[in-house]
């Protein structure tokens, strides 16, 4: 009976790699905080953590408004 109501409702939006996608950012915010922190500073390497971390929120957010709609 679960099942059939299940197989009623249509695929799934949800992906398991929708999780490792937000751990990923969360992996890289870390990152860029520390680095920001850090007393000797390393532009390059500020710079690409943010570019990444850019990256990432715009993908996590795509991907929320697609479980949304």
């Amino acid at each position: 009976m679960l099942l059939a109501e299940v197989a009623a409702q249509g695929p799934s939006k949800f992906h398991t790699f929708d999780v490792f996608m937000i751990l990923f950012t969360i992996l890289i915010l870390v990152g860029v905080v520390r680095l920001l922190k850090a007393p000797q500073k390393n532009k390059f390497a500020i710079g690409f953590g943010a570019v990444s971390l850019l990256v990432f929120v715009i993908s996590d957010y795509a991907m929320v408004m697609h479980w949304l709609s």
